[in-house]
């Protein structure tokens, strides 16, 4: 297991308030990052429009 296999290639910027948008190299689509649901009831912030928080992103990639 010395050997990389892979290294990701990602660029991160923010787009308003809690919103990020993320280019990941070999993908054409951006990838939205953001608050909903309880996240935004928490922090008391309502955005323009919902996303996928990044928790939501790392969860999946676990239990996927």
């Amino acid at each position: 297991m010395s050997q990389i296999v892979h290294t990701s290639n990602i660029l991160i910027t923010r787009e308003e308030g809690p919103t990020r948008k993320a280019l990941i190299e070999g993908f054409s689509d951006p990838v939205f990052y953001g608050v909903h649901g309880g996240i935004k009831d928490f922090y008391g912030y309502a955005p323009k429009k919902e996303y996928a928080a990044t928790l939501d992103h790392v969860i999946g990639g676990v239990g996927g």
